[in-house]
């Protein structure tokens, strides 16, 4: 008998980071996942543990390397510090796998912002994965539960029907997703901040610009927005859960159906996902 494949690592690492200037606060609310792979057969045929470095070291390890800068990194700059550490310290391992989910926070202040108090925002995350040998560095950046929603300019017709379909066709519906969107770079150093804000600005520009027929082509469209316009990525992907909001037939009440008042439900849903490459 002999084994496949394993890992292990330390999951769900929860930290909070303050940068002080001044009176003037920023912070960061992240969750980190680490994997590690390498040398480690014989921790599970014999039990033998002298390669096995604790996962609650590998936890310890994210608040002392976050402990290191005073300012806030990009969660990518960070994940490729940890995978370096982790390589460099311990000739056992041979691969470092870091996930990391930036959660949003907002700050105080409609005329101005407060320096020191914030709200939480929506429930987008912003995520990274560090895949990094001694050799190479692989870094995908993406985005989670982006909710998106547009009134108009999205349909659905000349769809396939047989005997059990009752879904009426439309050519003027409200869309709405909570996109996943993943990309990866073709070179570690194009992944930074400034490109990951303009690649979900191009992602939500292009959703609500385009004149969906489908949820199948608007997906394909982002997606092509975004390899035409920035070379340093190879490939995206996305996963979009149709949201659905429901017309409600207001005719019962004696009331004209003209298309405004719909019932939200998102269960069952359809899930639409692709992987889009050059």
């Amino acid at each position: 008998m002999r084994i496949v494949h394993d890992n292990y690592g330390k999951s769900r690492v929860r930290l909070l980071k303050v940068e002080r200037k001044g009176d003037f606060h920023s912070i960061q609310e992240t969750t980190v996942k680490i994997a590690l792979e390498g040398d480690f057969d014989e921790i599970h045929t014999v039990g033998d543990n002298s390669l096995c470095l604790p996962t609650d070291t590998m936890k310890n390890t994210v608040y002392a390397l976050a402990h290191q800068t005073a300012e806030i990194e990009e969660i990518e700059t960070f994940a490729k510090r940890l995978t370096e550490h982790f390589l460099a310290n311990n000739q056992q391992i041979t691969r470092v796998v870091i996930e990391i989910v930036e959660h949003g926070w907002t700050r105080l202040g409609d005329s101005e912002p407060h320096p020191h108090s914030f709200i939480k925002g929506s429930n987008e995350q912003r995520t990274t994965k560090v895949n990094a040998t001694r050799d190479d560095v692989a870094i995908e950046s993406g985005v989670l539960d982006l909710i998106v929603l547009k009134t108009t300019k999205s349909g659905f017709v000349g769809y396939l029907k047989d005997q059990y379909t009752t879904l009426p066709e439309t050519s003027d519906r409200v869309f709405a997703t909570s996109i996943k969107a993943n990309w990866r770079y073709e070179n570690a150093v194009a992944a930074t901040g400034e490109i990951w804000r303009n690649i979900r600005q191009s992602i939500i520009e292009t959703f609500a610009a385009h004149d969906s027929l489908s949820v199948q082509h608007t997906l394909y469209a982002m997606g092509k927005t975004v390899l035409q316009n920035f070379p340093d990525i190879t490939e995206i992907s996305f996963s979009l859960p149709n949201i659905h909001y429901l017309p409600v037939d207001v005719s019962r009440f004696g009331l004209e159906n003209d298309n405004r008042i719909f019932l939200p439900t998102d269960e069952p849903h359809g899930l639409i996902e692709a992987h889009l490459a050059r």
